[in-house]
């Protein structure tokens, strides 16, 4: 191995983003790169030791990563949007935990002879999927919207469950090793529940009044919180053992629904601080894996696997999709897509150490046995779930959606003329009261920042293809469109000019090139735009033919239109800019910004065409 331990470290760092890039790069889960470097630098090659790296602190450093982990999943556990949730995926969360659950294990013990208290523990482990893996392979698959919604919120609610889930079967296994009568495990059971429950609510409301009545500087808000996690999460396993997760989780969950306290913040920090966690324990964990006990294992352990794909997880979503209104080729694919991930790597390490050191028979093949499970889920259903969505007509044909950057009365007028055309519209904005605006008039909003580490989490892109910049905001616009061009590259990003050559320094000009295609031309700015609306000018879609062709349109607004997209025969949006050129022919639909008054300065005769044609 590295004997510099700080380069190794660093190494290890390093290395590991570079797989976070890869696995953004090409859409792929960052699970498969990270698990190839560890195993690469562990067993085959030898280059990182993480019992030499870590020594004495591997356990703390596993455990207090999952602590964090947990409660960042857990700040995202918002009653009101449960409430919102479909029947489904409440199912899938309580029922369909428990099917898989007890599938799993049952298998593990068929296969493997695990005793029934492993087969559990195992099985728990092994019920959590979670965003991480998931959206990645959703950005890949491009499902219809309501599988995507539904493999979305499955695993961000899931992670904590599976994980409290697990912390209760190891309590009771723990309870049992020590001899104790069935009545003291049934005590130390209900210890955790209630410490864990009691302790993660306190200091919760705690924290939240501190938050909320301005106690704590802002400056300290992220270093605070990290700080009251790592301490509820040591004295709650302090008091009682394994009862530090469930604190943590239930702390989290505390602050998200307590009214008046921003988490915004603290979440973004804490999950660039759970991206770097995962990045570096999912390396360190994959390197311990022993090979041998992998061929120890042998074929047993497919079955396991097979059992888990196609037993358990299909079971789960008939049980969870009763009475459902989803059709059933959304179900099958529901039914295939359940792939694991770096909560169920780690904590299946965690209790692998636990187990390992009062002397459990079998826990050796723990971690193995659950890495197995993971590499399976994840190539098996990332490589397979694309043509398998196509193949069952459940996938987006052509991702059609936009995405607009504002939400103004431009942009509201420009949605609703796209909206008329069959396009589903997203507005972002970050001002409520035009969110608010937005949504009284039927469209769906995302109200926040379009660039920040939220959004990316929350802002369902399924079935979007193009984004429009329409802010007053300039610098915000060029944000959106760098940030966005590699969602949907360069040629589908599009912005809208905020002042006029003139009145732009140098500088901005250089950095507007950045920005995406400009929209609707360069003497088109969003000021002008305003102006006009509030001139009485609108939007107006017609169609063109051989007798009504995109010259004559022209001439007949020769007092002025500015042309904005059109829809070809084919139901394509092509949005007009300074730097592409459309002639758009028979049977497209142009929609342009027209004034008050329809009688053009244009040939008279044109006026019937162009009613003909306006339908």
């Amino acid at each position: 191995m590295i004997a510099d331990k700080a380069l190794a470290v660093a190494a290890v760092i390093f290395v590991g983003i570079l797989c976070q890039w890869v696995a953004w790069k090409i859409k792929l889960p960052a699970i498969l790169f990270l698990l190839m470097v560890g195993i690469l630098g562990g067993p085959m090659l030898g280059v990182i030791d993480s019992t030499a790296l870590f020594g004495d602190l591997l356990f703390p450093f596993i455990s207090l990563s999952v602590a964090v982990i947990l409660f960042e999943g857990s700040l995202t556990l918002e009653f009101h949007q449960i409430a919102r949730l479909k029947g489904i995926i409440r199912s899938l969360i309580t029922v369909g935990v428990l099917a898989t659950w007890l599938i799993t294990a049952g298998a593990a013990r068929l296969a493997l002879d695990f005793s029934w208290s492993l087969a559990l523990l195992f099985g728990a482990i092994t019920v959590v999927t979670g965003p991480t893996v998931i959206v990645p392979m959703l950005r890949t698959i491009k499902p219809v919207t309501s599988v995507a919604n539904v493999l979305r919120w499955e695993g961000i609610l899931i992670d904590p469950i599976g994980a409290t889930l697990a912390v209760l079967v190891y309590e009771f296994m723990f309870a049992g090793s020590s001899g104790a009568a069935f009545e003291n495990t049934g005590l130390s059971f209900a210890k955790i529940i209630g410490l864990g429950l009691f302790l993660g609510a306190l200091t919760g409301y705690a924290y939240g009044q501190l938050l909320r009545r301005h106690w704590l500087p802002e400056f300290l808000h992220n270093v605070a919180t990290l700080g009251a996690v790592f301490m509820l999460f040591a004295f709650s396993n302090h008091v009682q053992h394994e009862s530090g997760l469930l604190a943590v989780t239930v702390m989290g969950i505390w602050l998200a629904n307590m009214k008046g306290v921003d988490v915004d913040g603290i979440l973004d920090f804490k999950e660039s601080l759970s991206l770097l966690l995962i990045t570096v324990l999912f390396i360190v964990l994959a390197s311990r894996l022993d090979l041998e006990m992998l061929k120890v294992l042998g074929w047993p352990a497919v079955f396991v696997f097979l059992a888990i794909q196609f037993l358990a997880r299909p079971l789960s979503v008939m049980l969870a999709g009763f009475r459902s209104t989803l059709t059933w080729p959304e179900r099958h694919l529901l039914a295939w897509i359940a792939p694991r991930g770096i909560v169920a790597a780690a904590i299946s390490s965690l209790f692998a150490i636990k187990l390992e050191a009062i002397g459990y028979q079998g826990a050796e093949l723990l971690v193995p046995l659950t890495f197995l499970v993971i590499i399976g889920t994840v190539v098996l259903q990332s490589s397979t779930a694309g043509f398998i969505a196509k193949w069952l007509g459940v996938a987006e044909p052509d991702p059609k959606g936009v995405l607009i950057i504002g939400a103004n009365h431009v942009a509201i007028a420009i949605a609703e003329q796209l909206q008329r055309q069959g396009f589903r519209v997203l507005l972002v904005d970050s001002s409520w009261d035009k969110i608010l605006t937005a949504r009284i008039r039927g469209f769906d909003t995302y109200f926040g920042e379009p660039v920040s580490e939220h959004a990316d989490r929350h802002l369902d892109l399924v079935g979007i293809g193009k984004m429009l910049a329409l802010s007053p905001r300039g610098t915000l616009n060029v944000l959106a469109c760098t940030h966005y061009r590699m969602e949907f590259g360069y040629s589908s990003v599009f912005s809208l000019q905020t002042g006029s050559d003139g009145d732009v320094a140098p500088d901005r000009k250089m950095a507007s090139r950045h920005g995406g295609l400009t929209l609707f031309g360069r003497e088109i700015t969003y000021s002008r735009l305003a102006e006009l609306l509030g001139k009485g000018w609108f939007l107006k879609t017609t169609g063109l033919s051989d007798t009504f062709t995109f010259d004559d349109y022209l001439e007949y607004y020769s007092e002025g239109v500015v042309p904005m997209f059109a829809v070809n025969p084919k139901g394509r949006l092509k949005v007009f800019t300074a730097e592409e050129k459309i002639l758009p022919g028979k049977d497209w639909a142009v929609t342009g910004l027209v004034p008050p008054a329809e009688s053009g300065r244009g040939d008279h005769k044109n006026k019937g065409k162009i009613a003909k044609a306006s339908g």
